[in-house]
């Protein structure tokens, strides 16, 4: 019942989240079919590789979802975790719209197994932020597929997540947590101003709070990336993994 309400409160909010899903989903096939018109691949989108590595990276994203810490300049809410890591690795080996469906699917299974205590506007959210940083880095990869442009994907990535998570906190989540845990917008920045004195209203939050933990999570989650995905990337192209049409690299 507490549920349903909490939905009904904020049905708004609720509903833009969902327009920016369809959106994100819409984006990431357009520039897959893009990609595959201009590389003269006629596979399927979702063929059985991309279907393989979409379950094995959701997996993964899931059990690196649950291991999770807060950092020291932003407020416990704030949870770090590694899971993007693992949207972005089969972003770069299956192409963006692979990336946007691991970062679902990740959000769905947490759902599944956990359940939710902020009536699916921090689930959405979560998957909404993830995709601005897996989005614009395999989209650039995807169309030259060189470490120089990985590095530039990721610097995208990076910057996307920065500005949607500061966005996204300010217009969104910090308004629709105070309605519904019935508290002002004034006991979150209270919380950031015991960290950093220097927060004293939502503008000085997201600066110095949400931005910092956006960045460093898009910069260690691209770093982390770049040493693990040249490793990998083999077994990628082999066994169930391996492509069902060769495109130029």
């Amino acid at each position: 019942m507490k549920l349903i309400t909490n939905i009904m409160t904020n049905f708004t909010r609720f509903g833009a989240l969902m327009v920016i899903i369809i959106v994100t989903f819409a984006v990431a096939y357009l520039f897959e079919l893009i990609a595959r018109k201009k590389q003269g691949d006629n596979s399927k989108v979702l063929d059985t590789r991309n279907l393989s590595i979409i379950g094995v990276f959701s997996a993964i994203a899931f059990g690196l979802m649950l291991i999770e810490f807060p950092l020291p300049f932003a407020p416990s809410f704030y949870e770090f975790d590694f899971s993007d890591i693992a949207a972005l690795i089969g972003g770069f080996a299956a192409g963006p719209l692979a990336a946007v469906m691991i970062e679902f699917v990740k959000v769905l299974l947490n759902l599944i197994f956990q359940g939710t205590s902020t009536a699916f506007v921090g689930e959405i959210a979560n998957f909404v932020v993830g995709a601005a940083f897996v989005l614009p880095a395999t989209i650039i990869y995807r169309f030259k597929k060189t470490r120089m442009m990985a590095f530039v994907g990721c610097l995208c990535g990076a910057i996307c997540i920065t500005i949607t998570g500061s966005l996204l906190n300010a217009y969104f989540l910090l308004p629709a947590f105070a309605a519904m845990w019935g508290s002002g917008i004034d006991s979150f920045i209270e919380m950031g101003t015991k960290i950093n004195p220097s927060i004293s209203n939502l503008l000085t939050f997201c600066l110095y709070a949400v931005a910092p933990f956006n960045l460093l999570k898009g910069v260690v989650d691209s770093l982390v990336t770049f040493l693990v995905y040249k490793k990998i990337s083999p077994i990628l192209k082999e066994g169930i993994f391996k492509p069902t049409a060769e495109v130029s690299k």
